[in-house]
């Protein structure tokens, strides 16, 4: 995992070929089993989709994302709206940062996935870092979920 005040950026490599990963990213329903997010319908580039988090602690806490890119099997991003439960905003008028899942066939019929989110400087002081670093550690999270979810 790596990290600056803007970005983070993971890689895991995932024992599954990489139709099956593609899938699990952008198929809605299955994005919502491994990301623990129950959401309102399918992802396509411009779409809003929305929804509720089902994350263990964050049940509260709703989903709201842009879709950016859908190059099969190669890039899906989006932008998503950070939820500051302290602002009086709703969460479409706070900021977004951009993440993105891109994907590449390696050795053995295994896909490598780099998911990078980018963007934290929109977010305002002092809750930039903040953020930056919960969603280290959430990034950790949902990489073992998305590798548990494709490899079952």
């Amino acid at each position: 995992m790596q990290n600056t005040e803007d970005k983070i950026e993971k890689t895991i490599d995932l024992a599954a070929p990489l139709p099956r990963v593609w899938r699990a990213l952008t198929d809605h329903t299955e994005f919502g089993e491994w990301f623990q997010v129950r959401l309102s319908g399918p992802f396509r580039p411009g779409a809003v989709v929305t929804g509720q988090m089902t994350f263990p602690g964050y049940e509260d806490y709703p989903w709201r994302a842009r879709v950016e890119r859908m190059e099969p099997e190669t890039l899906f991003s989006f932008k998503w709206h950070d939820f500051d439960e302290k602002s009086d905003k709703d969460v479409s008028e706070q900021p977004t940062t951009l993440v993105e899942f891109r994907l590449e066939a390696i050795d053995g019929g295994s896909t490598r996935l780099h998911i990078t989110e980018s963007g934290f400087a929109a977010l305002p002081d002092p809750r930039r870092l903040e953020v930056l670093r919960e969603n280290t550690k959430g990034w950790e999270i949902q990489a073992d979920n998305i590798k548990s979810h494709v490899t079952t």
